[in-house]
């Protein structure tokens, strides 16, 4: 019985590509249907109340980001001793990374719910935004903690090849939130009706069960169980290697959502308008997105076990496949979108003005992808094996100088709106992508490896 416990976790070690990154897609899917779920259901009470809660949910990700600096450094280190079969230190890390983040998403939490006002302040919300805005940012920011957490130990289980167990989880998430905001929007089965209040009780309640099963799965899949003690026992050289990995990727993500929150307040300058446009566009454009995302997160956790194991000409290889799989899903159904995209629209919205605007973004979509799933795809593939410093340089030279100073160019100065700045985000896409690219090329990512007792091994 122990034995075959052995090889059906030897198993998990030694996933395909696909096999990794299918539950991962399914995860991906349904996370950003919860998100368009969400925004679909606000439209019923009102544009105001879904521009309101665009603005928080721009915040809310910045906070992702600043989680996601333990749960991406996690990913790629536990993938690596995955890789050199080394059990022991994958467990240490998990433990490692939970106390991490779970410390800093309380801390995150707290000054989210303390400074909110002076937060909101930045994006002069009209009163009626202003109110539904903090009602949100009250619930979801004091629950913040939930998400840090399920962003640790989802990482730590991916890396490990149970890929499946977060996209169940997800899934059951889906559907706690889809019925708690039905019962709090429409009032069903004599529930309160809440309206903004009630998406964000059902937002929290939904990752504070999803945390609760992600700890119980976790220790039902690590090989070497976590003790209490190493809970209160943080080793430097463990910390180290998930900071190296996780401080420079979330640089990266951090240096994107801030530059994102402020074209966010460049757009408020446009009107409650064009804000809505963007939150109902970019939630569909989400669509074309999730394929290059759950490639790019499938394609960390195969590369890094390559490299842990020492096959660094096969994770060269690999890269450009999932490369080719993620830009042709990515066009297909941009294609699709940018063809339907005044139907699509018209689920959210009867403003013909939104539509019209909505349609054109959508068009332009099928421009902007190709560039951000070089980005999304091979950046992974870097951090993967340890090259995590170089895209954080030239992610913020290209965000600020680039799409930040274009998007104020051409959006507010030359009066272009949308358009123009969706312009300066294409560009600046399709700069980092291509450079992204011949980094890949050079090979120099083989010289960063993290798990140096892995041997070299043909690929």
């Amino acid at each position: 019985m122990r034995n075959q416990k052995k090889d059906n976790k030897s198993k998990a070690k030694k996933l395909t590509l696909l096999a990794i990154t299918w539950p991962i897609f399914i995860e991906a899917f349904l996370q950003t249907f919860m998100r368009v779920s969400d925004v679909f259901m606000l439209s019923f009470v009102s544009d105001e109340a879904v521009a309101a809660i665009g603005v928080v949910n721009q915040m809310m990700m910045f906070t992702f980001v600043l989680f996601n600096f333990t749960a991406m450094g996690t990913g790629v280190v536990v993938a690596q001793f995955v890789g050199a079969e080394k059990p022991k230190d994958v467990s240490t890390t998990i433990a490692n990374a939970a106390v991490i983040n779970l410390v800093f998403g309380l801390f995150i939490s707290s000054i989210v719910v303390i400074f909110r006002h002076q937060f909101l302040a930045l994006f002069k919300l009209s009163p009626e935004l202003y109110e539904y805005a903090e009602i949100y940012m009250i619930i979801v920011g004091g629950g913040l903690f939930f998400q840090a957490m399920v962003l640790t130990i989802s990482a730590a289980l991916q890396a490990q090849g149970y890929t499946k167990d977060v996209m169940f989880v997800v899934l059951g998430m889906n559907v706690f939130n889809i019925l708690g905001n039905y019962l709090f929007i429409f009032g069903a089965l004599g529930v309160p009706q809440l309206g903004v209040t009630g998406v964000a009780i059902s937002t929290a309640v939904c990752r504070a069960l999803a945390m609760v099963v992600l700890v119980y799965l976790l220790y039902k899949r690590v090989e070497v169980k976590i003790e209490l003690r190493d809970y209160f026992n943080l080793k430097k050289d463990y910390v180290k290697k998930i900071m190296g990995i996780g401080v420079p990727a979330a640089g990266e993500h951090l240096s994107h959502n801030l530059s994102q929150l402020t074209i966010t307040v460049f757009i408020t300058m446009l009107g409650a308008n064009a804000l809505a446009t963007r939150i109902y566009t970019q939630n569909l454009m989400n669509f074309m997105v999730v394929f290059s995302v759950s490639i790019a997160k499938g394609m960390q956790i195969y590369i890094g076990q390559l490299v842990g194991a020492g096959k660094l000409e096969q994770a060269y290889k690999e890269m450009y496949r999932g490369l080719r799989i993620a830009l042709t899903l990515a066009l297909s159904i941009g294609v699709v979108l940018a063809f339907s995209g005044e139907f699509l629209l018209g689920f959210f919205t009867d403003d013909q003005d939104i539509i019209a605007l909505g349609a054109i973004l959508l068009m332009m979509g099928v421009i902007l992808e190709p560039g951000r799933t070089f980005n999304l795809v091979i950046i992974s593939a870097l951090r993967a094996s340890g090259d995590a410093k170089f895209p954080v340089f030239v992610g913020i030279l290209s965000m600020w100088g680039i799409s930040v100073t274009l998007a104020y160019l051409f959006g507010i100065t030359l009066g272009y709106g949308l358009i123009g700045i969706w312009i300066a985000i294409i560009i600046d896409e399709w700069l980092r992508g291509t450079l992204m690219f011949f980094r890949w090329r050079s090979k120099k990512w083989q010289k960063k490896i993290l798990v140096q007792e892995a041997k070299p091994a043909a690929g």
